[in-house]
């Protein structure tokens, strides 16, 4: 074996996270299996690192780890293939041993080298006794089966490692996202808060009358941006922080026309109209009354900017068997490859990055936050070429 390709089985080796760790109780369950199946007193998953060979199983042997050049498992790496020593101390090549002169005297061994999905030859499966022995065909083949589980054991070890690692890394980087918006949503709304305050001043100069035409699509988009603001921060709450909510008895159809009249400006200048349906009963719910039009208004805005001009989006409340608001849309609808990930923060599909509808991705996480809140659950479905999206509250 070359020295470039030993340095990549040995980086692959690392990479399971075994040597010098507690033994995975799987390979010590496998080679008490094989020690009884075959008979022996010893049995081993055996790791062929640059110098020794560490038992990631054993039974019966009193070392967790042996020099590497006393190692028979060390022999099957360059041929890759199943080794068998009927008798070590006729054998030429071990009869030398410590480990056949000496503890544990070694006479019989036969090993199955655990080749991973990637070829890397990472050690063996063995079976070892203190007297001389042999294998017949069938067994031969059990101690290769017996070592392609000890490999995907092994496989599992990893994964799980990696898993875990993985799991780190995101809650770190779900930690960097939520201190930058936070950072830069505290930077944007201090000065502009600052700036509307002025234009107020300004406003109100009677000496700077004939300015106001200035002052007034500053002051609006000045609030734009205050409300752009909000929306980061309805969206990035922190995981697992509580929604506190301040319920009151409101009427269901008035929540409705609240975030129905919220949409106007984003729905007139598309070409969208949205129609909200009569009530066909009075229904008296408790809720928290800005939280629910807020989820409402970002379901009927999602509506809005997926609608082509002309298009239409319907909202009307239910009453039986629960208190129910859906928002239908003749809009271009939603991929169903798509649909699990609409909840997820910041996911936007094909279609807006394609068209670049506005917005940052918050809107149906923003909704079904509030509704969560709530007890209810936001859903999604398709409604011939649009979308339905239906809050169901308990």
């Amino acid at each position: 074996m070359s020295g470039v390709d030993e340095e990549a089985r040995l980086a692959a080796l690392h990479s399971y996270g075994v040597l010098d760790g507690p033994r995975p109780p799987e390979l010590d369950d496998l080679t008490r299996l094989a020690a009884s199946i075959f008979d022996t007193p010893m049995s081993a998953v055996s790791l062929i690192d640059r110098d020794r060979q560490w038992f990631a199983g054993k039974t019966g042997l009193a070392d967790d780890e042996t020099p590497r050049d006393v190692s028979f498992c060390a022999e099957t790496i360059p041929a890759r293939r199943q080794l068998v020593v009927p008798d070590a101390r006729a054998d030429a090549h071990f009869r030398s041993y410590a480990n056949v002169t000496g503890e544990p005297h070694v006479r019989f061994y036969a090993g199955s080298p655990l080749i991973d999905d990637d070829g890397h030859v990472l050690g063996a499966m063995c079976v070892i006794d203190d007297r001389p022995g042999d294998l017949g065909d069938r067994q031969r083949e059990a101690l290769q089966t017996l070592s392609r589980q000890a490999t995907g054991h092994l496989a599992l070890v990893r994964s799980r490692l990696q898993m875990a690692d993985l799991g780190e890394e995101l809650a770190r980087a779900t930690q960097r996202e939520e201190d930058l918006i936070a950072t830069i949503s505290h930077e944007l709304r201090t000065p502009v808060t600052a700036i509307q305050g002025y234009l107020e001043l300004l406003a109100d100069d009677e000496r700077l009358a004939e300015h106001s035409r200035l002052v007034e699509p500053i002051h609006r988009n000045g609030q734009r941006l205050i409300g752009m603001v909000e929306h980061l921060l309805s969206g990035t709450r922190p995981a697992g922080a509580p929604l506190l909510l301040h319920r009151s008895a409101v009427e269901l159809h008035l929540v409705l026309t609240a975030a129905v009249q919220a949409c106007r400006t984003v729905a007139e200048p598309r070409g969208v109209q949205v129609v909200v349906e009569p009530p066909t009963q009075a229904s008296v719910v408790s809720v928290d009354a800005p939280r629910l039009t807020q989820a409402v208004q970002q379901l009927v805005r999602n509506a809005v900017l997926f609608t082509p001009p002309g298009g239409t989006v319907t909202v009307r409340a239910l009453y039986a068997p629960v208190p129910t608001i859906e928002v239908v849309d003749t809009g271009v609808g939603i991929a169903a490859d798509e649909l699990p990930y609409v909840f997820q923060r910041f996911f936007r599909g094909r279609h807006a990055r394609r068209e670049a509808v506005p917005g940052v991705g918050l809107g149906l996480h923003i909704a079904q936050e509030a509704v969560a809140a709530h007890g209810g659950r936001v859903t999604l479905s398709p409604a011939g070429a649009g979308t339905t999206a239906r809050i169901t509250l308990p």
